[in-house]
């Protein structure tokens, strides 16, 4: 609004009279006197007026007044403003607030988290959570400016997709167009950065949207999280975990300044070392655990190319063969254990890497298959039938025509900056994540559809 300044420019303000907007933190009445907090996007200025009358938490005001300095003895050293204060001459209810459902003064960590995301757009005032979102901003564009500077190429790849059996439930989306055939929401964008890696751009990364129909937990959203997709041509697996290494460090020094990487280089620990050594594939190597300032980032590589398939991997073959994918389908084997796949599959090791921070898995990745013919071996391996090798039919058809040695690596943004912040989950670090029972906060999606929409899609919903 015009003439309007921010709370965080009034300490340069002071003799001058000044209009501020924004929402009423809080109200101390003192009888004739009335002492505001007011805050907007940039902080709290305290306000005095007088002869005002009562005003409810939350409401946007615009206030004018003189900029005052405070007598020393009432400076609050906790905030900017805190040598300054307004004194009022005139204060304008913009917008009256509700009493709100719950207070915004804690940190929200003891109110019922349904409440909470019922409500979000209040949740979101609260100063934990807004700082949350903002260092989740300057995260990304940390990541951005920093790969843009060693010739990286930002490129979005397709939010609808193709359903292909690839470790997780997809989410489905039909089509009008074609009625009885159905998109999938991308649960990564494997087969594209790959794609891409053929189409020659080499150094490739994306802030992706992913989906996955998996079981929440703390550390995994429901429905849809963020990643950071990297993707290069001619690497080996050092490259790629020296890269990420580098990134990372560059970006805790920047981002999180107060926070202390405890080990450099990272550790790498063999997946068999770990699982014996500390009963885990994400070990947690911090020296003291109480420290929350401490990060104990490390990797886990030579992880076995194949698992032995169980009642869960229903979405891998036929369900007649014995293995399933560690990582996944296009993880390259090691190229000391190839003739193992004939020999010995449960042997051979894969060109996998985990990015483990605290004990949390906080990325994966791995060198990708880039023969068509050990390619099709695996899917043999893993059951395939026919019909699900022509889903991946373009894959093998685009790894003809001269296809360079890739690979990569996706951390995981929200379980990242979760770990990072302390936070105990990964919804604290998102703006609308999804409850635990699968419906997005604030729009109680999924929805039941209109009849009309349903013809539409030659679709008959039976429950």
């Amino acid at each position: 609004m015009k003439g309007r300044i921010y709370t965080e420019d009034t300490p340069k303000k002071v003799g001058e009279k000044v209009r501020l907007i924004g929402w009423v933190e809080s109200v101390r009445d003192h009888g004739k006197i009335t002492f505001i907090d007011l805050r907007d996007r940039t902080g709290i200025v305290q306000c005095v007026a007088q002869g005002v009358d009562r005003i409810s938490v939350e409401s946007v005001v615009s206030i004018e007044g003189l900029v005052k300095k405070r007598p020393q003895n009432l400076v609050n050293e906790k905030i900017s403003t805190g040598e300054v204060e307004i004194e009022v001459e005139k204060l304008e209810i913009v917008s009256k607030s509700d009493e709100m459902p719950f207070p915004l003064s804690t940190d929200g960590l003891e109110i019922d988290e349904g409440i909470r995301l019922k409500y979000r757009y209040l949740d979101l005032r609260r100063r934990r959570m807004a700082q949350n979102l903002r260092i989740r901003f300057k995260t990304l564009q940390f990541i951005r400016n920093w790969l843009e500077a060693r010739g990286f190429v930002e490129i979005e790849t397709p939010i609808l997709t193709k359903t292909t059996p690839e470790g997780a439930r997809d989410f489905l989306v039909p089509s009008r167009l074609q009625p009885g055939k159905f998109y999938a929401l991308p649960q990564s964008p494997q087969q594209y950065k790959q794609l891409l890696m053929v189409a020659g751009f080499e150094k490739y990364f994306q802030i992706a949207r992913c989906f996955r129909d998996e079981d929440p937990r703390a550390d995994r959203a429901y429905g849809e999280f963020t990643q950071l997709d990297i993707e290069m041509s001619f690497v080996d697996q050092d490259d790629i975990l020296e890269l990420t290494e580098e990134l990372f460090c560059d970006l805790v020094k920047d981002i999180f300044p107060n926070k202390r990487i405890n080990k450099r280089p990272w550790p790498r620990v063999s997946h068999k070392e770990a699982m014996e050594k500390y009963g885990s594939d994400k070990p947690d190597l911090r020296e003291n655990k109480n420290d929350p300032d401490e990060l104990a980032f490390c990797w886990v590589v030579d992880f076995p190319l194949f698992n032995r398939q169980t009642k869960e991997d229903f979405f891998y073959g036929s369900g007649k063969s014995e293995w399933a994918p560690s990582h996944h389908m296009f993880t390259a084997p090691h190229p000391d254990d190839i003739s193992l796949l004939d020999k010995d599959p449960g042997k051979v090791r894969g060109l996998q890497h985990d990015l483990v921070l605290n004990g949390f898995e906080v990325g994966g990745g791995s060198i990708r298959i880039h023969q068509s013919e050990i390619q099709s071996k695996v899917f043999d391996l893993i059951g395939f039938t026919e019909e699900q090798k022509r889903e991946f039919e373009h894959m093998l058809t685009a790894f003809r025509y001269g296809v360079p040695p890739h690979g990569g690596i996706a951390p995981g943004i929200d379980r990242f900056l979760m770990v990072v912040l302390g936070e105990p989950s990964v919804r604290e670090v998102m703006a609308f994540p999804m409850t635990s029972n699968g419906t997005t906060a604030v729009l109680d999606a999924p929805s039941v559809p209109d009849k009309r929409q349903l013809r539409e899609l030659k679709i008959e919903v039976k429950c």
